[in-house]
């Protein structure tokens, strides 16, 4: 059950850093719903996002 959680943690952990990666390019595909789209804010919403599912996924290893 563990290792579950810790797998959907990590896909979502990479999903946020391919997100980041694809707003760091062009913003307004990752951020369509703010009035303003730029760098900084991609990297504020889905960079926090990332570390913090980076951070859950290898805190989870020591919960095991």
């Amino acid at each position: 059950m563990m290792y579950d959680v810790r797998l959907l943690i990590l896909f979502l952990g990479m999903a946020s850093a391919i997100f980041l990666i694809l707003g760091l390019v062009k913003p307004w595909t990752m951020l369509w719903w703010e009035d303003v789209q730029n760098r900084k804010k991609v990297i504020f919403v889905y960079g926090s996002l990332a570390l913090i599912f980076f951070l859950t996924y290898f805190g989870l290893k020591f919960l095991q």
